[in-house]
Protein backbone atom coordinates (compact mmCIF):
# COMPACT_ATOMS: atom_id res chain seq x y z
CA UNK A 1 0.00 0.00 0.00
CA UNK A 2 1.39 3.46 -0.93
CA UNK A 3 2.27 5.90 1.85
CA UNK A 4 -0.56 8.27 0.92
CA UNK A 5 -3.08 5.40 1.00
CA UNK A 6 -1.82 4.19 4.41
CA UNK A 7 -1.97 7.74 5.74
CA UNK A 8 -5.50 8.16 4.42
CA UNK A 9 -6.58 4.92 6.12
CA UNK A 10 -5.00 6.06 9.42
CA UNK A 11 -6.66 9.50 9.26
CA UNK A 12 -10.07 8.01 8.39
CA UNK A 13 -9.72 5.62 11.32
CA UNK A 14 -8.79 8.56 13.57
CA UNK A 15 -11.90 10.44 12.38
CA UNK A 16 -14.07 7.38 13.13
CA UNK A 17 -12.59 7.13 16.65
CA UNK A 18 -13.31 10.81 17.30
CA UNK A 19 -16.87 10.45 15.98
CA UNK A 20 -17.42 7.42 18.22
CA UNK A 21 -16.38 9.49 21.21
CA UNK A 22 -18.96 12.13 20.31
CA UNK A 23 -21.70 9.50 20.05
CA UNK A 24 -21.14 8.05 23.53
CA UNK A 25 -23.07 10.11 26.09
CA UNK A 26 -21.40 10.72 29.42
CA UNK A 27 -17.86 9.69 28.43
CA UNK A 28 -16.36 12.73 30.14
CA UNK A 29 -18.56 12.29 33.21
CA UNK A 30 -17.60 8.62 33.52
CA UNK A 31 -13.94 9.61 33.57
CA UNK A 32 -14.43 12.20 36.31
CA UNK A 33 -14.45 15.35 34.19
CA UNK A 34 -13.45 18.60 35.79
CA UNK A 35 -15.76 21.58 36.03
CA UNK A 36 -16.89 23.10 32.71
CA UNK A 37 -14.23 25.09 30.91
CA UNK A 38 -14.43 28.08 28.63
CA UNK A 39 -13.25 25.91 25.70
CA UNK A 40 -15.71 23.03 26.22
CA UNK A 41 -17.55 21.86 23.12
CA UNK A 42 -17.03 20.16 19.79
CA UNK A 43 -14.08 21.44 17.76
CA UNK A 44 -13.55 20.67 14.06
CA UNK A 45 -9.79 20.35 13.51
CA UNK A 46 -8.26 20.45 10.01
CA UNK A 47 -4.74 19.06 9.57
CA UNK A 48 -2.20 20.15 6.93
CA UNK A 49 1.10 18.38 6.28
CA UNK A 50 4.08 20.67 5.70
CA UNK A 51 6.88 18.09 6.00
CA UNK A 52 6.77 14.42 4.97
CA UNK A 53 4.54 12.37 2.69
CA UNK A 54 1.44 12.10 4.93
CA UNK A 55 -1.90 13.10 3.42
CA UNK A 56 -3.22 16.57 4.14
CA UNK A 57 -6.55 18.36 4.47
CA UNK A 58 -8.44 15.96 6.75
CA UNK A 59 -10.93 17.38 9.26
CA UNK A 60 -11.60 15.57 12.52
CA UNK A 61 -14.06 16.55 15.30
CA UNK A 62 -12.76 16.49 18.88
CA UNK A 63 -14.59 17.17 22.12
CA UNK A 64 -13.22 19.30 24.95
CA UNK A 65 -14.90 18.74 28.34
CA UNK A 66 -13.64 20.25 31.56
CA UNK A 67 -10.38 21.19 29.89
CA UNK A 68 -9.69 17.60 28.78
CA UNK A 69 -9.55 16.14 25.29
CA UNK A 70 -10.42 12.45 25.15
CA UNK A 71 -11.79 9.72 22.90
CA UNK A 72 -13.28 6.26 23.08
CA UNK A 73 -12.70 3.37 20.70
CA UNK A 74 -9.72 1.66 19.09
CA UNK A 75 -7.41 4.67 19.03
CA UNK A 76 -6.24 6.80 21.92
CA UNK A 77 -6.69 10.55 22.04
CA UNK A 78 -5.72 12.42 25.18
CA UNK A 79 -4.75 15.92 26.07
CA UNK A 80 -5.70 19.11 27.76
CA UNK A 81 -6.64 22.72 27.19
CA UNK A 82 -5.45 25.23 29.81
CA UNK A 83 -7.58 28.12 31.05
CA UNK A 84 -5.43 30.40 28.89
CA UNK A 85 -6.19 28.26 25.81
CA UNK A 86 -2.92 26.34 25.52
CA UNK A 87 -3.46 22.95 23.86
CA UNK A 88 -1.43 19.74 24.21
CA UNK A 89 -2.77 16.54 22.57
CA UNK A 90 -1.41 13.04 21.89
CA UNK A 91 -2.98 10.60 19.41
CA UNK A 92 -2.08 6.96 18.81
CA UNK A 93 -3.59 4.25 16.64
CA UNK A 94 -1.60 1.04 16.43
CA UNK A 95 2.02 1.89 15.62
CA UNK A 96 1.09 5.38 14.36
CA UNK A 97 1.29 8.28 16.79
CA UNK A 98 1.31 12.05 16.77
CA UNK A 99 1.44 14.96 19.19
CA UNK A 100 0.33 18.52 18.75
CA UNK A 101 0.20 21.81 20.53
CA UNK A 102 -1.10 25.28 20.01
CA UNK A 103 -3.64 27.74 21.30
CA UNK A 104 -7.41 28.24 21.30
CA UNK A 105 -8.98 31.69 21.58
CA UNK A 106 -12.72 32.27 21.45
CA UNK A 107 -14.10 29.88 18.82
CA UNK A 108 -10.93 29.23 16.83
CA UNK A 109 -7.41 27.98 17.28
CA UNK A 110 -4.22 26.94 15.54
CA UNK A 111 -1.00 25.09 16.17
CA UNK A 112 1.40 22.45 14.93
CA UNK A 113 1.69 18.67 15.02
CA UNK A 114 4.42 16.06 14.54
CA UNK A 115 4.29 12.29 14.34
CA UNK A 116 5.08 8.95 12.77
CA UNK A 117 2.16 7.77 10.63
CA UNK A 118 2.43 4.39 8.93
CA UNK A 119 6.20 4.58 9.37
CA UNK A 120 6.56 8.06 7.83
CA UNK A 121 7.88 11.02 9.84
CA UNK A 122 5.57 13.95 9.19
CA UNK A 123 4.73 17.31 10.66
CA UNK A 124 2.43 20.18 9.91
CA UNK A 125 -0.13 22.62 11.18
CA UNK A 126 -3.71 22.45 12.40
CA UNK A 127 -6.59 24.91 12.56
CA UNK A 128 -9.71 24.50 14.67
CA UNK A 129 -13.17 26.03 14.88
CA UNK A 130 -15.80 25.38 17.53
CA UNK A 131 -19.19 24.16 16.32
Amino acid sequence: MKNSARTAVFLRFLAAVALAALAVPGVAEARGARSPGVYDGVWNVTFATTRGTCSSGYSVPFTVAGGRVSSAGGGRVSGSVSRAGGVAVQVSVGASHAAGGGRLAGNSGAGSWRGVISGDNCSGTWQATRS
